[in-house]
């Protein structure tokens, strides 16, 4: 019969992310299968060496303990958006955690990285956003936010909501005042919302003029209830453009997450709700849950 220390060697050898385990003199202990596939280094050619300087971002990010060791990216909620180097020689983005192991004195006796690439989170649905914009980095940091919601409900139970908020004036006023006038009203929206929310709710940008709010609620009629209530405030956002106060009013998609969603089934439900939202005439809710649809004025 394998003992504790086999079985445990297994499990993290078919881990579904990359993971490294260094000493104290930061060689390598463990890489498994998963670091092979992302970045091209075999096992044989890490383990028992210090980290290759191509892999060294991977392991060079904010720890968990709070330390942050920046150089490689920006900063995200559950990790850190890097690059690495793959053996082939070309860029590895990647989203790396890492955790800092220490002995039963607090000495520090080591280091453990968790690793995926950047594009698994990219695939989510989400909204437009221009290239080079600032929102793209929001969006990441914001995905991060929901993909831990997503994991609390499905290993804990935490009830999931998310809310999918698009600002109906956003491209008449893109065009009639320009993108300066636009982005400083989504701003204005953003911080009006951000302050009705519930305790343990996060707003964030989702694209160019979409929101996206994650709630621990479960129940689809108390989701779209609260939903409404922030339409409410999003009506009283006093937005000025050179003296034109420029009336608001947002659409939002409500869905709330049931067992043996996939977390890119739960956004497109809310994604298709806010698009209903908007074809109704805007100033909208619709509540989707498990396939099914209300609309609210």
């Amino acid at each position: 019969m394998a003992n504790r220390e086999e079985l445990m060697e297994a499990v993290l050898e078919v881990y579904p992310e990359g993971l490294a385990l260094l000493d104290g003199d930061g060689r390598v202990v463990l890489w498994n299968r998963s670091a092979e596939a992302i970045t091209g280094f075999a096992c044989a050619g890490v383990v028992g060496r210090v980290l290759p300087q191509a892999l060294e971002p991977l392991v060079d990010c904010l720890d968990y303990e709070g330390s942050p060791e920046p150089r490689n990216g920006p900063q995200l909620g559950r990790g850190s958006l890097v690059h690495a180097q793959h053996a082939q020689g070309h860029d590895v983005a990647a989203i790396s955690r890492k955790v800092i192991l220490r002995g039963d004195l607090g000495e520090r006796i080591g280091t453990a990285a968790v690793f995926h690439p950047a594009e698994r989170t990219a695939a989510l649905p989400h909204g437009e956003t221009s290239e080079g914009s600032e929102v793209q980095q929001s969006q990441a940091e914001m995905q991060d936010r929901l993909e831990a919601a997503y994991e609390l409900f499905v290993h804990e139970g935490v009830p999931l909501g998310v809310l999918w908020v698009t600002v109906d004036q956003a491209e008449d006023l893109l065009k009639t005042h320009g993108a300066r006038a636009c982005e400083t009203m989504l701003e204005s929206v953003e911080r009006t919302l951000a302050n009705a929310l519930r305790p343990g709710e996060e707003i964030g940008r989702w694209g160019d003029d979409e929101f996206l709010i994650v709630c621990q609620e479960g129940r689809g009629e108390v989701l779209a209830n609260h939903a409404q209530v922030l339409i409410g405030f999003a009506r009283t956002a006093d937005f000025r453009w050179w003296g034109d106060r420029v009336s608001l009013t947002v659409s939002v998609g409500a869905a709330e997450a049931a067992y043996g969603d996939e977390l890119a089934e739960l956004l497109r439900r809310a994604q298709e709700a806010m698009e209903a939202s908007v074809h109704a005439g805007g100033n909208h809710v619709t509540l989707a849950a498990g396939g099914r649809g209300c609309s609210r004025s």
